[in-house]
């Protein structure tokens, strides 16, 4: 959280700020929408594209220091591959260890399952509160909203997540949820349902207070609740990895410990953590390593503990022959960090749980028309699959993710009528050098209202080039040519 205004003695007027995608119930997403309200508000625009810029320099700092990194990510890489292609055997074996450690092991095929095994077992030890921290896949599942509507009451712990339940909204990051967002900002949402002064923006006064008022939860819940950034199959192990401390607090707090895991969060053994360790936060944020490393093995003395592992159209994509490998990210962020889109439009901009690069190979697993322009919210430079420490193919799986959309004429009608019109044009090399000189030649005459129009949406956010004075093809016809037949 940055403040957006450092000059001394001015006074401050607050940028509102902006919120994400307009939910349409299962009419497709308007990415461009939204990240245009974004990006009008310079301030939250300025402030999210340099502070993800920020981690992405310290990531690409940290990691080059090590001279094995590139051997880090390839062992990453295949350690994933092996456990995907043999998934049905790690999930048994770590089913087993786990019952044998006395934790009760639970099944979701889907997001509604989970969330009715969860109600059953909170619902069973007479739970009226659960404290949770930092957790995607109850996020993809909904859970909060259907605890809610049943009368159990969800605190977050993670001041991200914390900030963003009270304000409404779903996390725009994978790893730092309330990123698009300024210290002015969560002053307002902490004034507005926490009590406290809305003219105090002081970042460690403003984490002091979530404290303060999250612990009394913590002390009083009756069941605690983690995520799973690893799973060990040989140990039976769930491993979560954090910077507060509040995994650790929720888990051991409460007599009950519930753990919400993906079946693909699965590693084969203990010694494979040491890959994965050491690349998490160093992606993340560029950090050596998370504060908290938490090993829950079993459960404690006089307590219980319960793991739900979840399907939810994993399965389904792992049968995907061009996009199972999406199944081995780990969730570090640093491909978001990295895109130029997502940096400059906000994750909630995406109108998913999941935003950015591994957003947009995810979410059209989920709910292909819903999310069906996302894939079109990509410049394509690959820079996601250089920093994705598991080697995901991520600007190819875009790229394939184009083509499902359009077999399956899930492209807006404006889309669908520019890209015709394009494979026209670039079809024929004397149709297109026409239109480049007629393009040229307009640009130098044509007054500035008609090129930068609504119409042309090309100049929404950028200055057209100057036209050059002949094109490339002229001048190699003229000075190279020497004579010879030129091509059709």
């Amino acid at each position: 959280m940055t403040s957006f205004d450092t000059s001394k003695g001015a006074p401050k007027k607050r940028e509102p700020q902006p919120r994400g995608a307009k939910e349409r119930g299962n009419k497709p997403i308007n990415q461009s929408e939204a990240a245009d309200r974004f990006i009008a508000s310079t301030v939250h625009e300025k402030m999210h594209d340099d502070r993800l810029w920020t981690l992405r320099k310290n990531r690409d700092k940290i990691t080059y220091a090590i001279e094995e990194w590139e051997e880090l990510r390839e062992l990453a890489s295949q350690i994933k591959l092996h456990t995907l292609s043999h998934l049905d055997q790690y999930l048994e074996m770590f089913e087993r260890n786990a019952r044998a450690n006395g934790v009760h092991v639970h099944w979701a095929k889907d997001g509604a399952e989970h969330n009715r095994i969860v109600h059953k077992i909170l619902a069973d030890h007479n739970v009226k509160t659960l404290v949770k921290s930092k957790s995607m896949l109850t996020e993809e599942c909904g859970m909060r909203h259907y605890l809610d509507a049943v009368g159990i009451e969800v605190i977050e712990t993670d001041l991200g997540e914390r900030i963003q339940q009270l304000d409404g909204e779903d996390p725009s990051h994978i790893v730092v949820p309330a990123v698009h967002k300024t210290r002015e900002d969560v002053a307002e949402v902490f004034a507005n349902h926490l009590g406290t002064d809305p003219n105090e923006s002081d970042i460690p006064l403003l984490c002091e207070q979530q404290r303060q008022k999250t612990r009394p939860y913590i002390l009083n819940a009756g069941a605690g609740m983690t995520g799973c950034n690893f799973a060990v199959a040989e140990t039976g192990t769930v491993v979560v990895c954090t910077n507060e401390g509040n995994a650790d607090l929720s888990a051991n707090t409460p007599p009950l410990h519930i753990v919400s895991a993906g079946i693909e969060k699965l590693v084969p053994r203990a010694e494979d953590l040491g890959v994965f360790i050491r690349m998490l936060s160093r992606n993340a944020v560029g950090s050596p390593i998370t504060q908290y490393t938490s090993h829950f093995r079993g459960p404690r003395d006089g307590a219980e503990m319960h793991i739900v592992l979840v399907d939810n159209g994993r399965t389904e994509r792992l049968g995907m022959e061009e996009f199972w490998t999406s199944l081995k990210c780990i969730r570090c962020g640093a491909c978001m960090n990295t895109c130029p889109v997502y940096r400059r439009s906000g994750g909630l901009s995406y109108g998913a749980v999941y935003s950015g690069p591994i957003g947009i190979i995810l979410d059209p697993t989920i709910n292909r028309r819903k999310y069906s322009s996302l894939p079109f919210a990509s410049t394509m430079n690959g820079s996601c699959t250089n920093v994705c420490p598991v080697k995901i193919n991520i600007h190819e799986q875009i790229f394939a993710w184009r083509k499902v959309m359009a077999e399956n004429h899930e492209l807006p009608v404006i889309k669908k009528t520019m890209m015709k019109a394009a494979g026209e044009l670039l079809s024929s090399p004397a149709l297109y050098r026409t239109a480049i000189r007629s393009a040229d030649s307009a640009l130098r005459i044509l007054p500035r209202f008609l090129v930068y129009n609504p119409l042309n949406t090309w100049t929404r956010q950028r200055e057209m080039p100057e036209a050059p004075d002949q094109s490339f093809h002229s001048w190699w016809k003229k000075n190279r040519m020497n004579g010879k037949k030129e091509k059709a």
